[in-house]
């Protein structure tokens, strides 16, 4: 019965336009009241104490690092220098777009952020080089993608909290799946840009390939940074997000000298609202959680799956395949909220490694960003593309494709994740 409450009232409480927040908040209630223990007080515990996290620090921080890029002349110098490299050969704006995907990646984490810097960048330039604007901008959706996986992201810092697992760990491990997915893209680009009429850009000069990666090195020195300093132990991922957001300013302010000063009360303003949904969702999450843990729900769904158990492969096809059916009308945040802390004790019992298993639920909530009919970054690239759902939605399948591809390979093969993760470990 627990269950069927859980379910209905959340299913319910979204129906009817509820936000995700207070959704989460109702289905503790309802259960609560179910289980005949409704107490306001543990309701207000249970959500302060979601909020109240020392690795979410780093969701404010990576925030304003990932605004403070964009305007401050980072991302727009990582896009010369993949434009300086690859812009040349046939469809070379889309192998800029997704090189400049992954380098973007490991500067914020953030899908929304990387989409819509890009999208703004490059699909009037793609357009105006004779490239189909609705394919160049599925392109550009589907590089965005990338963003939760390659650390730093979000994305595992939500799951990591909601879970209990390594987030150090999540980082290093999403860093060989995020390139795998870059790939994926080039190749699904290659296929389609065969068949276009398209002259490249002309050839870059040794002196201008040279000047834009020096010009661009400030940028692409922040991901080494980060990564060299979660590997060694020299700061954790909280300390790593006030290493990334301290060292876009000073790049932006003093050698770039892009953003003003006066810029940047609205660039903190920004990362601010942005923060809160992300801090309130995890706040209102943690009633429900609570409320999970207590009606035992994990262990049912254990019962449930228990003939699962023995055949890992099959059962993580299973949870992924109800990820992708979640993902199609729930946001990245509210999916890992809900779902993973329910799902982890059934991947444990079954001896799936868990940093494995979260590489693994990022990457399809990640897709999910780019799956109708909700999809996060098809409406953010549409409206800075200036296009209908419709359009981009036609636009983005070839794409869509390729990424489930390389998720379906990474469930059939774990050690494509494990062996990069031993080695960087």
């Amino acid at each position: 019965m627990a269950v069927t409450i859980f379910i209905t009232s959340l299913i319910g409480t979204i129906a009817l336009g509820l936000p995700i927040a207070f959704a989460l908040l109702l289905v503790g209630v309802a259960m609560m009241m179910h289980l005949d223990m409704f107490d306001a007080q543990i309701v207000a515990q249970n959500l302060i104490n979601g909020a109240n996290s020392f690795p979410l620090l780093a969701v404010p921080f990576f925030m304003l690092a990932g605004e403070i890029m964009n305007a401050g002349g980072l991302s727009k110098r990582i896009v010369n220098i993949a434009l300086a490299t690859v812009g040349h050969v046939k469809g070379g704006l889309g192998y800029v777009a997704i090189l400049a995907s992954c380098i973007l990646a490991s500067l914020s984490g953030s899908a929304v952020a990387d989409a819509a810097a890009l999208s703004a960048l490059l699909v009037p330039m793609m357009v105006a080089a004779g490239h189909d604007r609705k394919r160049s901008a599925g392109l550009i959706a589907a590089g965005g993608i990338i963003g939760p996986v390659i650390p730093p992201s979000i994305g595992f810092i939500v799951f990591g909290v909601a879970t209990g697992v390594s987030i150090s760990k999540l980082f290093l491990a999403g860093i060989f799946p995020g390139l795998m997915m870059g790939l994926a893209l080039a190749a699904a680009w290659w296929i389609y840009s065969r068949s276009e009429d398209v002259q490249p850009q002309p050839k870059k000069s040794a002196r201008e390939i040279r000047r834009a990666v020096i010009e661009g090195s400030w940028a692409l020195g922040l991901p080494l940074i980060i990564i060299l300093g979660l590997k060694f132990g020299i700061f954790t991922p909280t300390e790593a997000a006030v290493v990334a957001a301290v060292y876009a300013l000073f790049v932006a302010i003093v050698i770039y000298r892009e953003l003003k000063l006066s810029q940047i009360y609205d660039v903190v303003v920004s990362a601010a609202k942005t923060t809160s949904v992300v801090m309130l969702l995890v706040a209102a999450a943690m009633v429900s959680s609570w409320m999970v843990t207590v009606a035992e729900l994990p262990f049912l769904l254990v019962e449930l799956l228990e003939p699962l158990l023995d055949s890992p492969t099959l059962l993580l096809l299973a949870i992924m395949i109800t990820i992708i059916l979640v993902g199609t009308s729930m946001d990245m945040t509210p999916t890992i909220l809900i779902l993973a802390p329910v799902l982890m004790p059934v991947v444990k019992a079954a001896g799936i490694d868990p940093v494995y298993f979260g590489v693994l639920f990022i990457i399809n909530t990640s897709i999910g960003l780019i799956t109708p009919p909700v999809g996060t970054v098809l409406n953010v690239v549409a409206g800075t593309g200036k296009m209908s759902m419709d359009e981009i939605v036609r636009g983005v399948w070839p794409f869509l494709l390729a990424q489930f591809a390389v998720l379906f390979l990474l469930v059939l093969f774990p050690e494509l994740i494990l062996t990069p993760l031993r080695w960087l470990t």
